[in-house]
């Protein structure tokens, strides 16, 4: 049978392909673009994945996240939705301060991660009892799902199709920002407002996926061409796609869906026990708890680690890990050549033996062993926003 040409299974697939806000943009910008999460994405654009990921590191970087999952959770008051969230997830919820978000895990009952996701809670009186939720795109739809099979009756899920989302990342985000948005000044990191930016109505947060300060720029779908051309005429921004989106995660030790984590992965292996508040801890009434209390008592099977390896090859996903005699450990999760590092880097699970940073490895790339050594995490330190007092 005569097989159809890649390309051609391309064009094939690209009319079923959803296309956000931006889409036109990024054609006319020269991307590149590929199917990603259902979507067609820029992966990069005409300069490519390392100038657009050393762009990031040095100055700003403008990305296009609205093939995200944004939505709601709204209940009559707070302590009623927070409630509610907190049946599936392991972290502190019902004490999120107003403004805050949060990092947290949707858990399923044996302990493992349905998805990694964003909450916040609004700064307003008026939007009491109402949680912001941003999930990951190749997950919204099981994740939406999952959520309203849980919910109790006076608590409701509300997605947002109709809504945009821009990061604009890098050390000079702020302060393009603040140029057209003079309130993001005094946001703090993991805050989040409401806000004019360019004169348009949108919900800002200061977070992201690539180590350095910046923030999530949430907005109608209709308006996103404008908010996101007034950023790029700014000198120091730069339209940035998937691949370096992916390198600059990776450099900062975070975990992508479907690689690093899933359904399987428990908290405590992934290395994500931070995202376990304290008093969910003590009480112990989220989904899964009785498999992450017994391995944080006890210790998890397998740890995620950082590896280092020699020379500039990298080892990509399911590259066996092997220690220095050859007997197998554990499988790469994540891998890539780092441009901060000039450096080949990964992420995998290994047994709890072999976690230590420092540790000698050989990696299996193309069936050839490749010396390496555990490394710790983040590759490329974080440079998130942190005021004096928090910092101290």
């Amino acid at each position: 049978m005569r097989r159809t040409p890649l390309r051609l299974l391309d064009r094939m697939t690209a009319a079923d392909l959803r296309q956000t806000a931006l889409h036109a943009l990024h054609v006319a910008a020269g991307a590149r673009m590929v199917p990603f999460a259902g979507y067609d994405m820029p992966v990069q654009y005409k300069p490519g994945i390392l100038q657009e990921h050393l762009h990031t590191r040095e100055a700003a970087g403008l990305f296009d996240v609205s093939h995200m999952g944004q939505a709601a959770l709204i209940g009559p008051d707070h302590a009623t939705t927070a409630a509610a969230l907190e049946r599936l997830v392991p972290g502190e919820i019902q004490g999120l301060g107003l403004g805050r978000m949060r990092y947290t895990l949707l858990l399923n009952e044996k302990g493992g991660i349905e998805d990694d996701l964003m909450v916040t809670r609004g700064r307003e009186p008026a939007d009491d009892g109402v949680l912001l939720l941003v999930v990951n795109a190749a997950r919204k739809e099981h994740d939406f799902a999952y959520l309203r099979e849980r919910l109790p009756a006076n608590v409701r899920l509300v997605t947002f199709e109709d809504r945009a989302l821009i990061a604009l990342q890098g050390p000079k985000a702020a302060a393009v920002l603040a140029r057209h948005a003079p309130v993001v000044a005094d946001l703090g990191f993991m805050t989040a407002t409401s806000a004019l930016c360019a004169g348009l109505a949108c919900h800002i947060s200061r977070s992201g996926y690539t180590g350095e300060d910046g923030f999530e720029i949430s907005v109608p779908g209709e308006h996103a061409v404008t908010l996101a051309e007034c950023l790029l005429a700014e000198e120091e921004v730069m339209p940035i796609g998937l691949g370096a989106r992916d390198s600059l995660r990776l450099e900062a030790g975070l975990c992508l869906y479907g690689h690093d984590i899933d359904e399987t992965t428990s908290p405590v292996e992934a290395g994500l026990t931070f995202a376990i508040g304290k008093r969910r801890k003590i009480e112990k009434d989220f989904l899964g708890a009785p498999r992450i209390m017994a391995e944080l008592f006890d210790g998890a099977q397998r740890q995620r680690v950082g590896m280092r390896l020699e020379g500039r090859a990298p080892a990509r996903e399911g590259a066996a890990i092997c220690d220095d005699t050859g007997t197998a450990l554990g499988t790469v999760t994540s891998g890539g050549f780092a441009p901060s590092l000039n450096a080949a880097i990964a992420m995998g699970y290994v047994a709890p033996r072999a976690a230590k940073d420092g540790t000698p490895l050989q990696l299996i790339v193309r069936d050839q062993p490749r010396p390496a050594s555990t490394a710790p995490m983040p590759f490329v330190p974080h440079r998130y926003f942190r005021r004096k007092e928090e910092a101290s």
